[in-house]
């Protein structure tokens, strides 16, 4: 098992808090990395049914067996026994006692901000990053990334992608998530969360969903906003100069997992997705989780938007980092163009404040400079994470 990018985040946490909370998609790594972390801590999980029975009859009796520090693995079976930890960590002084780990957040965060206030640290784990990969596998390229993903079990245990994906669609998006919903009419959300990965990099407009599915529009605002609390999906929402304004325009979906989008609209091969009308979408969305990932992992909230004007002009990601905006482009093709700069140039050109000159992240051989504008290949940066390369700019 190798150690994972966030473990230095995690450890940091724990001595300086009480308790730390770990939220993260199924499936991502949560527990190995927790027991790998804490090894001499005293585990238990929720999901264990008779581990979930005594925590609902006797929470106090299970979290005394704890001892001074434990794991508690899939919280959200059981919320209530965060209440009860509360006591105990307020009883007794020191950090880092307990860590918690939780696959549904919507459930967690009224219990996590009312008991735990001030007393945990919260970190989100997403699958695994490229540098993580290349520890597994080395050389395979972008097309290969899309349709493999970034699941841990995937390259541990050396599992063919499509029986994964078959798998975690039966038995955690068409069972958990269903049953969160009180979902009826399975084919319905079938249907949906397949609507969804065929809209990677698109703008959510759920009226045209809705008509689509024949489902109602707040029906499947409701079904979209569990599957981001889930973390199977987030959004990406425009960048605009009055942030009052920049927060109710319409936002862009992606999926955590880019290779579970592909899956989804039944790419299973690299011959298949290099002719794919998304392959392009989802090159972005591989390239944005990449960056996403490099900013949790180091425990930053990061302040990530798009920009789109009314003549059409589009960034596909501005990053604001220390009161600078950086615009990045992402592009699938391996030649670069000079058409690929053209909106940077724009965007820098609108008076803003301190803009960088930017970035275009695309899938070529070299890494190079253009009019001061960085051209890399995210694959060719592998001694750096992608937000690394991205806080790199405002020293330049």
């Amino acid at each position: 098992m190798i150690v994972r990018e966030i473990t230095a985040e995690l450890k940091a946490s724990a001595s300086e808090f009480p308790a730390v909370t770990i939220f993260g998609l199924r499936q991502s790594g949560k527990t190995t990395l927790v027991r790998q972390s804490f090894p001499d801590f005293r585990y238990i999980s929720l999901e264990d049914p008779d581990t979930n029975l005594r925590a609902h009859d006797d929470p106090r009796g299970l979290i005394s067996e704890l001892g001074d520090n434990g794991i508690i693995d899939e919280v959200q079976r059981i919320p209530d026994i965060v209440s009860y930890l509360q006591g105990y960590i307020d009883s007794k002084r020191g950090n880092g006692r307990y860590i918690l780990t939780g696959s549904n957040q919507p459930i967690l965060k009224n219990v996590v901000s009312q008991s735990l206030a001030g007393r945990t640290a919260i970190l989100n784990l997403m699958p695994f990053s490229l540098e993580e990969i290349n520890k597994y596998r080395t050389g395979l390229n972008a097309d290969e990334l899309m349709v493999k993903g970034s699941f841990p079990r995937v390259y541990e245990e050396g599992l063919a992608s499509d029986r994964f994906y078959n798998s975690y669609v039966q038995t955690y998006l068409e069972r958990d998530v269903r049953l969160m919903l009180n979902v009826k009419d399975t084919l319905q959300f079938q249907r949906f969360i397949t609507l969804l990965a065929s809209r990677v990099g698109q703008l959510v407009n759920f009226e045209s969903l809705a008509n689509d599915l024949g489902v109602s529009s707040n029906t499947l605002r409701n079904w979209f906003s569990v599957l981001e609390a889930s973390f199977v999906v987030y959004e990406l929402y425009p960048w605009y100069a009055n942030i009052r304004k920049r927060l109710i325009k319409s936002s862009k979906v992606y999926f955590t997992d880019v290779g579970l989008a592909a899956f989804l609209v039944g790419i299973h091969s690299t011959d298949q997705l290099k002719a794919h009308p998304l392959r392009g979408s989802l090159y972005e969305n591989l390239i944005i989780t990449e960056v996403l990932k490099g900013a949790h992992n180091k425990g930053t909230r990061p302040e990530l938007y798009f920009f789109r004007d009314s003549t059409g002009n589009e960034i596909d990601l501005v990053v604001h980092i220390s009161n600078r905006w950086i615009p990045i482009e992402i592009k699938s093709s391996a030649t670069f163009s000079k058409n690929f700069v053209k909106s940077l140039v724009m965007f820098k050109g609108l008076g803003i404040g301190e803009v960088n000159s930017g970035i275009v992240f695309y899938n070529g051989d070299s890494n190079m400079t253009y009019n001061g504008i960085s051209i890399i290949n995210p694959l060719n940066t592998t001694s750096q994470t992608l937000w690394e390369v991205i806080q790199n700019q405002i020293e330049t």
